[in-house]
């Protein structure tokens, strides 16, 4: 019997270590595959108050995305966004948005010309962001999620493709007066049943200069409408699936298809609540009940999440530093808890489900970082090789992981400028 014992306890022994070896293989065969592969996030939002000469991201500030992150966690490529909220459809509303944008851009040509040119350069083209990334430094592109700052005034877009933007929505929360957004599935108002006549001739100056169009907020008969009229593929700059999670900001099944035949790709967002919306909502319940008890504990003042996108500055800076770090101390003590957050395994089944339904070619990847996205294990740039080890985990292959961190999408940024160099030259005969 002793003997027995011996040879039990030596089996689990073996087998304990064949399974430590094989997780030891699988984290070294990641980190080589994500040492070569060039990732790219489609979606990273900005605050300007990051980008002055004493606050900028050469320091490892509070936020999500900033160098020393994007050095940490071997994100090579960000495009940083020209957000704008929607606001008024008037003249005062577009100069508004008009001066909010503009201060976007400025900011991340002066993270790229006077900042750290040394450690970041600005891309417009696939070629430009490999030869960066080659160079050893961070790539930033940009993207502009919201069209509105357009105004009325078409000739913006040629203004928006020269200061470097290479995709665009036509709208965001709330219709545009380009086009209806996902939105309007609340209350079933919609304002243009689709594109307005203004977005039809955004969408020509679009396929004309050069810009991806992105239809992650417009509505589903605004995404149907854009793929009719755009002659260049269309991409989906951060969302998921909706079979997997009912949110008006992914795509069901129908959608998809009319990407996929449309060539466009679909950047899987991982932002929780796009993800698992009742995992999600159920963790944060409980987050939010410890991070209070922890305030009131430590004496300290909390500010809800929702207002503190309100302050400005330092303001903001300390609050959000207050509610990092009580975030992190209530995770800690929630790691026992049986309510689980919405992790990297979620978000990657998205990417299973999106390669099974529309084939790897149509599939990228996109984190909505400092816009409100994060899962657990993918919460800022520092964490970007847990992506990759998930991806190994499930069993693609170097070439298919490269697929989705960078080449499906600057495929379609070739193919649209390759277009937009068609439909110039047919216009200067």
């Amino acid at each position: 019997m002793k003997y027995l014992k011996l040879l039990l306890l030596l089996a689990v022994v073996t087998s304990c270590k064949k399974e430590e070896k094989k997780e030891e293989d699988l984290l070294s065969k990641a980190k080589s595959i994500h040492k070569r592969v060039m990732t790219l996030d489609t979606h990273v939002d900005i605050n300007v108050s990051n980008f002055t000469d004493s606050v900028n991201y050469t320091q490892k500030l509070t936020n999500q995305v900033n160098l020393p992150n994007m050095e940490e966690g071997g994100l090579d490529v960000a495009y940083f966004i020209v957000y704008t909220g929607q606001g008024e459809l008037n003249e005062e509303g577009y100069a508004k948005a008009y001066d909010n944008a503009m201060s976007k851009f400025n900011a991340i040509h002066k993270l790229t010309e006077e900042i750290a040119p040394d450690r970041i350069g600005l891309a417009t083209t696939s070629e430009e962001a490999r030869e960066i990334y080659a160079s050893g430094k961070k790539v930033a592109m940009i993207g502009v999620e919201n069209a509105y700052p357009l105004g009325e005034d078409i000739s913006r877009v040629k203004q928006f493709y020269d200061l470097g933007a290479r995709y665009m929505s036509l709208s965001h929360n709330g219709h545009s007066q380009f086009c209806d957004s996902n939105t309007g599935e609340k209350d079933s108002i919609w304002l243009h049943n689709g594109v307005s006549d203004l977005g039809k001739e955004v969408i020509k100056e679009m396929n004309k200069w050069g810009i991806m169009i992105d239809v992650s907020h417009p509505s589903k008969k605004s995404m149907q409408d854009m793929i009719a009229l755009s002659k260049a593929p269309i991409i989906a700059s951060h969302s998921s699936s909706r079979a997997l999670c009912d949110h008006s900001r992914n795509l069901d099944d129908e959608q998809l298809e009319w990407l996929k035949e449309n060539g466009g790709v679909v950047q899987t967002v991982a932002f929780s609540s796009y993800v698992n919306t009742e995992k999600d909502a159920k963790y944060k319940d409980e987050l939010v009940k410890v991070i209070q008890t922890l305030a009131d504990e430590q004496g300290v003042t909390l500010t809800p999440r929702r207002e503190i996108r309100k302050l400005k500055g330092e303001e903001r800076e300390d609050a959000i530093a207050i509610y990092m770090k009580l975030s992190k101390e209530a995770k800690a003590k929630m790691n026992s808890s049986t309510v689980n957050p919405v992790d990297v395994a979620d978000f990657v089944d998205h990417i299973d489900y999106l390669v099974e339904k529309i084939g790897i070619d149509h599939v990228g990847i996109s984190s909505d970082f400092d816009g409100g996205g994060g899962v657990e294990g993918w919460n800022d740039a520092s964490e970007t090789l847990n992506v990759t080890i998930e991806l190994v985990k499930r069993g693609y292959t170097e070439e298919q992981i490269e697929q989705l961190w960078n080449g499906n999408l600057l495929r379609v940024l070739d193919e649209v400028a390759e277009i937009a160099k068609e439909i110039q030259e047919e216009e200067a005969v």
